[in-house]
This record gives C-alpha cells, sequence and structure tokens, in this order.
C-alpha cells in the first residue's frame, strides 16, 4: 500500500493580535491601525519571490495562521488567495483554512470569507469556563466562544476549534465534563493542548514565582490519558498527537507538515520547506512585523535564513514529524532519505520497552512511547 501524498502547502503568517495571551510563544504582536493595503502587498512580493524559488508543484492547502487571521480584511485575504491562484493555481478541493478568535468574528466577515473560498476554521476557544477563559488571557467569554462556533458552522462546511486542558487545578472529572459539552457542538475536529509553561512568556515568570502550579505529571498524564479515551468514544480518533477528528475531517495543511511535505512560508517569522531541484530548502523569514516589512520592500522577500537540507537531516525531520501520526511513517523512506535503515538493535530495544510498533514497512510510536516522543525519538536516531 503506497505512502498518503503529503501534498504541497503554502502558509501565510498574520502576526498582529488583538493582545497577548500569557502563554502564548508564537511570532504574535500587539499593533493598532495595522496598514493592511502595505502588508497584503508585501505578501504578494514575498510569495512571488518564493515561487520563483521552488520548482512547480500543485497547491493542496493553505492556511491563513497567527496571530490572529480573522483580524484581516477580506480584500487583504482576496489580494493573498488572487497572488497565490496567479502563481501556483488553486484548483478545486484545495482546503484553505483561516483561524479566527471568537472577538474577531462576524457574520459579515465570515460570509465574504466563504465567498472568497476560504472553506476551513479553526477557532481559538481554549476554554469552555469563564474563569479559565479569563486566566488564559482570552478576550472572549463561553457564550461568545459558543456563537462564534454557530455563526462558523453557518459559512464553513468545516470547522475546528481549541481548547488547552492541564490548567490549574483542573481535575479529570471537570475536565471530562468540559471535553463532553465540547464535543456536542457537531464538532468534526478538534485541537487539544496540554498547557506548558513556555520561557520567555508572563505565564513562564508567574509560574516561576509561584502564582501558580499547573497539574503535575501524573496528574497530566490522566488528564492525556481522559483526552484520548473521551474523543475516541466519540469518534474523532487522535491522528496526531494533539489533533483529533473524524475520518476525513483530517486538516490536510497539517498533514503536509506531519507527513514531511513541501510547503511555502511566507510573512514575519514564517519558516518554509521550500522544494528545489529535487531537495529541501529551509527557509525562515523576519519575525519582527516592520523589520520585515522594510525587507521586503527593500528586496522582494523577508527572508532572513536559507539553507538546502541535507539528506540525513531530512531523514530525522521526517521521522521527528511522522512519529507523531496515528500512521506512523515508512521506514523505507527513512532509509531513502539517510542512505542507511534504522538501527535494528535499537528499534527491536524499544518496541519490547512499548514505546513503537512496526507493522510492515510503517513504524508508529504507541500511546505509551507518544508522551515521551522526544526521548524515543532520541534514543531511536541515536
Amino acid at each position: 500500500m503506497s505512502a498518503p501524498d503529503p501534498g504541497f502547502g503554502i502558509y501565510v503568517h498574520w502576526p498582529f493580535c488583538q493582545a497577548k495571551c500569557p502563554y502564548c510563544d508564537f511570532n504574535s504582536h500587539v499593533v493598532r491601525n495595522v496598514d493592511q493595503v502595505t502588508y497584503a502587498r508585501a505578501l504578494v512580493r514575498e510569495l512571488e519571490h518564493m515561487a520563483m524559488l521552488s520548482d512547480p508543484q500543485a497547491v493542496t492547502s493553505i492556511f491563513f495562521g497567527g496571530g490572529t487571521p480573522s483580524l484581516m480584511k477580506p480584500a487583504t485575504v482576496e489580494t493573498v488567495l488572487a497572488a497565490i491562484d496567479r502563481l501556483w493555481g488553486i484548483n478545486q478541493g484545495v482546503e484553505i483554512s483561516l483561524e479566527a478568535n471568537p472577538t474577531s468574528v462576524e457574520a459579515d466577515k465570515f460570509r465574504a470569507l466563504a465567498a472568497l473560498g476560504v472553506n476551513r476554521v479553526s477557532l481559538g476557544v481554549q476554554a469552555l469556563n469563564d474563569k479559565d477563559l479569563k486566566f488564559l488571557g482570552r478576550l472572549h467569554s463561553v457564550d461568545e466562544a459558543l456563537g462564534a462556533i454557530e455563526l462558523a458552522r453557518t459559512h464553513f462546511g468545516r470547522m475546528s476549534f481549541d481548547l488547552i486542558y492541564a490548567r490549574p487545578d483542573q481535575t479529570v472529572e471537570a475536565w471530562t465534563q468540559e471535553l463532553t459539552r465540547a464535543l456536542s457542538f457537531a464538532v468534526d475536529h478538534l485541537s487539544l493542548y496540554q498547557l506548558t509553561i513556555e520561557e520567555g512568556t508572563p505565564f513562564f515568570d508567574l509560574h516561576a514565582r509561584g502564582a501558580f502550579t499547573v497539574p503535575d505529571e501524573d496528574q497530566a498524564t490522566m488528564l492525556y490519558d481522559a483526552t484520548q479515551s473521551i474523543c475516541a468514544d466519540a469518534g474523532l480518533n487522535a491522528y496526531e498527537v494533539s489533533n483529533h477528528a473524524r475520518v476525513g475531517a483530517e486538516c490536510r495543511h497539517n498533514l503536509t507538515y506531519w507527513r514531511y511535505g513541501d510547503y511555502v512560508g511566507v510573512g514575519p517569522g514564517a519558516h518554509g520547506r521550500v522544494p528545489k531541484g529535487g531537495a529541501k530548502c529551509a527557509t525562515v523569514t523576519e519575525r519582527m512585523p516592520s523589520k520585515w516589512l522594510a525587507l521586503v520592500e527593500a528586496q522582494d522577500h523577508g527572508l532572513v535564513d536559507q539553507e538546502t537540507i541535507t539528506p540525513a537531516q531530512s531523514a530525522e525531520e521526517m521521522m521527528l514529524m511522522g512519529l507523531r501520526l496515528q500512521e506512523g511513517v515508512s521506514l523505507k523512506r527513512y532509509a531513502s532519505l539517510s542512505g542507511k535503515p534504522v538501527n535494528a538493535d535499537r528499534l527491536s530495544e524499544l518496541s519490547g520497552d512499548g514505546l513503537l510498533q512496526q507493522t510492515g514497512d510503517q513504524l508508529k510510536a504507541t500511546p505509551a512511547g507518544r508522551l515521551v516522543l522526544n526521548k524515543l525519538l532520541g534514543e531511536l536516531l541515536a
């Protein structure tokens, strides 16, 4: 059975937010009165440069991420989509996703985005109780979140929303009730993330000072296990570590990442894996929006790093991404990229420990292996 086609995606980063969430370490910035016409033109110029940089590919997905892309005016989205269509072509069936916050959605905007071809929206709900929404720095209420979910269902054929668990003092019982409630909203895709305390965020300093605590490792594991069980019972399997979907409702764009496909990334701080001459070129753009804009205006792109990925690096990246997937990775593909097979002794040892499972050519992390994925990869590829 042949491996699924990873596809070719285009990621567009919109870095602006209404407020910076205290847990967020993404490249996002609170900037008032963004000149969207200027930024749209800059995104088009960078897309044009990326098209010249890469081999021709058929686009299978487009993803507007952030930041808060739902703060983009429909005219801005239209300008970017028109450029992608001109440079690569947008055929029928291409998945076009846009991230949205409940506080930045309205019926007229959603209606306009759907008319432009956006066919999937991902809502940053994060919690279904107002106390925890306030703790997480969210600007919306539960009622607003539920209203946004209903509105998204009206205008888009596909919809997902995010929740964060392992919050302070969260019990398995409370999370079970909250997740069960979330699943009642005709959900076909959920992204469920464990709260992590990232260095450089306000939460990092507050946590270090003892302002709050998060569940310990044992409690976090119980919350994770409950998440997997509840979603599986509802028919939303964990096709990736943090993503649950009904069959056929998986995010095509994110599957391109995890299946180690090619993708172009434009906008401040965007990463890419651009196909060139049979190899992959890793690209990174300037993170600061004002500096990125100045670079694009000076040289047609905001690239600050660009290098060809070696076969050994490609094999490691493919394994790193692919073991996050329930479907796993192809051992033949790994060997083809790296020039050598996975170490048989280490594979046997880790399989014996119940962390890996091999079925024919496919190698998968077991549920226990997913809990220690970084350590598992380090031992497998050492």
